[in-house]
């Protein structure tokens, strides 16, 4: 067995960036910026009103104060013309200050009558102006890579940047194996079960920025993972599910050399997940996850998506890690890495009881993984720990 360490060194030198293409904005989100997002425009691109009311000068503004109204200002228009001393524009949130003004008078702040207006209350210390470039100024520049949310879309629609540089996907074929799968919504047998790695999975890539392209089940004979196999032609990575280890019925582990597999590694010091392979098949990656569905998903974490990452631009680097404070005793740790399933919030992190891989509502219920180093001794609450935040809304 190798480290988790000595797995990531492994996979990272299986994959490098992929090119750069240039989509519309509508087409970016969930996209990683391959170039940095220059800003053409700034914003906002003159001095803006924050708030309906009247631009006025300063120095004229206070309490009682009777002001002469001299035109108008709507949002996408501006007030021809200067503001002179004991005089106001009329004005809108997002209308261009007029010249001359330097603060704007809230209008729940004045009274008026025909063309003039009482100043009932100046709100010292506030000019609700929003200056030039207050948000961004031209050249401004979002650095790449970034995998785009939906509020980057905005802000590059604000830059004035109707297209986007962003890396391909990565397309990642999966492929699940074992006669005792059926797919969600199928009639099982009494000795089946459903289905759930490949859909988790595929969550997981495309949520970081791939194409998950999701295979028929493949049952546990050579012929049925040949031909699951043949259809991730054209695939960036391909990822198997179940069948590495070394039963009788685990078809993955030999089927695969003999298909032109050349492998880097076998089985890894980690809980859950130690079966795990990886090399390339025919040129294209591979990596052959457990079985287990939690060993699958935390693999997924751990191994697969820094290997996507790497193809989206992002420099080699394992699943971030943070800081955190223990909030109960845990026992000696065993001769691999454990990460376990863990409660993270202010009060500290603490592990879930229950540990075993097959269970989907301890992952679901978790928001980290706590890590804990091959042979770790009993820890205290309050030791300081390592954990891999697993983000939940």
């Amino acid at each position: 067995m190798i480290s988790t360490d000595d797995a990531l060194a492994h996979l990272f030198g299986l994959v490098s960036a992929f090119d750069a293409e240039r989509v519309p904005l509508r087409q970016a989100v969930g996209r990683v910026l391959a170039e940095d997002m220059v800003a053409t425009r700034a914003q906002p691109p003159f001095a803006a009103s924050a708030m309906d009311g009247y631009a006025a000068r300063q120095d004229d503004v206070h309490a009682g104060a009777e002001l002469r109204v001299i035109g108008e200002a709507p949002a996408g228009a501006a007030f021809d013309g200067q503001v002179g001393p004991g005089e106001v524009v009329r004005i809108f949130t997002g209308a261009p200050v007029p010249a001359g003004a330097d603060t704007v008078v809230i209008q729940e702040n004045t009274t008026k009558s025909s063309t003039r207006i009482r100043v009932t209350d100046a709100n010292p210390g506030r000019t609700n102006i929003r200056p030039a470039g207050g948000d961004f100024d031209v050249g401004d520049r979002v650095t790449a890579p970034r995998l785009l949310r939906p509020a980057d879309i905005a802000l590059a629609a604000a830059m004035n940047l109707p297209e986007l540089t962003v890396r391909r996907r990565p397309i990642i074929a999966i492929v699940t194996t074992g006669d005792e799968l059926v797919q969600p919504g199928e009639t099982p047998s009494p000795t089946q079960i459903i289905a759930s790695n490949a859909l988790g999975l595929g969550a997981l890539f495309e949520e970081a920025g791939a194409e998950a392209r999701l295979l028929p089940i493949a049952r546990d004979t050579e012929a049925s993972l040949r031909a699951a196999l043949a259809l991730t032609e054209g695939a960036d990575l391909i990822v198997t599910i179940g069948g590495a280890s070394v039963g009788a019925h685990d078809v993955v582990a030999r089927l695969s050399e003999s298909l032109g597999l050349e492998r880097v590694f076998y089985r890894v010091a980690m809980r859950p997940g130690k079966p795990l392979m990886a090399g390339r098949m025919r040129g294209t990656p591979m990596i052959g996850l457990p079985g287990n569905p939690v060993s699958a998903m935390v693999c997924g974490h751990i191994f697969v998506l820094p290997m996507i990452r790497v193809m989206l631009g992002f420099p080699p680097r394992p699943a971030p890690r943070i800081r955190a404070t223990l909030a109960i005793e845990v026992p000696q740790n065993g001769p691999r890495e454990h990460y376990m399933r863990a409660s993270h919030d202010g009060s500290g992190v603490t592990p879930f009881a229950a540990q075993d891989s097959s269970l989907l509502t301890i992952l679901s219920s978790a928001n980290a993984l706590l890590v804990r180093p091959p042979h770790d001794p009993a820890r205290l609450a309050g030791h300081s720990v390592d954990i891999v935040p697993l983000h939940r809304g």
